[in-house]
């Protein structure tokens, strides 16, 4: 690939980390004196933190994604992979275009698009360098592939006189045919569709007889802790291809939302990259947050057994002594009491109880941020159980009472 890209007239670079990523891509910047950069949407300049770097040596960064655009006037993280302001309603949006770029008020979302258009058309025009993520790279040819739905990855890399693509190494692919699959899965996982309005590829700088196109093209290919998955157990979850499709399936992205993962890939491929990524002890939590209902897997085009990989992290996580005391404690006791039938029905009878004298509108200890944002619900005055055998009791004394009859 590298080799490919070189004789396309691209020039590569080899970035370990974050910091190496940023310090690059900042290079690159001060030599061709850089001012303001538009970006296309990228998960990648997100795990590095991109945007900051730049924006501390006083260049301005502007998201050209309009979910992006959006996030970044508000200066918020995305919630999601592929629809980074789902969390966002229409007013919310038309409140931050009104504040921050001063939008004559307006309900009709065609208008606030229209106007956020023609705020990013200036923009792209006065941008000095376009960075851009890659969904693929074709290795045979040395080709970025970019699939949008919007068009602004085309502007990013066509109209700044440089350009730089930040592409994790896990994205290269090794034939067209490969990405030719690929470019037909992706869209129809993510969105719905049989192909994305814009297919971009990329296959180097400007030639002599072009007019479009930048002058320089710069690819900086990321490991930032890829490399140490691949010999993994763990490794397949390099092949997401990013389709977000595991978020929309699952019950737990879906009750708290893409923010509550901490981190920049939200949902279940995030509670598994991002402890492979930051390390384990840095996000213990998100192994745990899934139900292991399946559907991840059941939805994921490229098959990636993300129930797996969590039930594996969990228990390296009990395996380097991590599981916190009272949650040890509580499981213990969770055990004991649904292991005997007269301790849970004791247990149930009493919970009960207590919840009708003493009603609890916050539960104590570990369990107290589960109540930090909903009410904690009241015990039924009989449980399943009984209802179920005064059930099977009345049905038996029916049966009874017609044969009965019938005699």
């Amino acid at each position: 690939a590298e080799a490919n890209m070189q004789a396309n007239g691209m020039q590569v670079r080899w970035a370990i980390d974050a910091a190496e990523v940023n310090r690059l891509v900042l290079e690159i910047a001060q030599q061709h004196g850089v001012q303001t950069v538009a970006k296309s949407k990228s998960m990648v300049t997100e795990e590095v933190g991109l945007n900051h770097a730049l924006e501390e040596q006083n260049i301005r960064v502007v998201e050209t994604d309009l979910g992006e655009y959006i996030l970044q006037l508000n200066q918020e993280p995305p919630s999601h992979i592929v629809t980074p302001v789902i969390h966002k309603s229409k007013d919310s949006i038309r409140d931050i275009f009104e504040r921050e770029i001063q939008m004559p008020h307006t309900d009709s979302p065609d208008e606030m698009a229209r106007f956020a258009r023609l705020k990013l058309r200036q923009d792209f025009l006065a941008a000095d360098m376009g960075v851009s993520g890659g969904n693929f790279i074709i290795a045979e040819t040395g080709t970025i592939c970019l699939v949008t739905n919007e068009g602004n990855a085309r502007m990013v890399t066509s109209l700044p006189r440089v350009h730089v693509a930040v592409v994790g190494i896990e994205k290269i692919v090794e034939t067209v045919e490969d990405y030719a699959t690929l470019t037909q899965v992706l869209p129809r996982s993510a969105t719905g569709q049989n192909l994305t309005v814009y297919t971009h590829m990329v296959n180097g700088p400007r030639r002599a007889h072009e007019e479009d196109g930048p002058d320089h093209v710069y690819v900086i290919l990321v490991d930032n802790g890829r490399s140490r998955i691949y010999n993994t157990e763990y490794a397949e979850a390099l092949a997401c291809i990013r389709c977000g499709a595991c978020l929309n399936a699952c019950p737990v992205y879906q009750s708290t939302g893409g923010h509550a993962y901490g981190w920049v890939y939200p949902g279940p491929i995030g509670a598994v990259v991002s402890p492979l990524l930051v390390g384990l002890k840095n996000a213990k939590p998100l192994p745990y947050a899934s139900s292991l209902c399946g559907n991840c897997k059941q939805v994921c085009p490229v098959d990636i057994d993300i129930p797996r990989m969590l039930l594996d992290l969990r228990h390296d996580l009990v395996e380097q002594g991590d599981s916190e005391g009272e949650w040890m404690l509580g499981m213990r006791a969770w055990a004991m009491g649904n292991s005997s039938p007269a301790l849970y029905a004791m247990g149930g009878k009493v919970a009960g109880w207590a919840s009708r004298v003493f009603p609890l509108s916050k539960l104590p200890g570990p369990l107290q941020g589960w109540t930090k944002y909903r009410d904690f619900p009241e015990f039924a005055e009989k449980p399943f159980r009984e209802l179920w055998k005064e059930r099977q009791a009345e049905k038996k004394a029916e049966r009874d009472e017609e044969i009965l009859r019938s005699t």
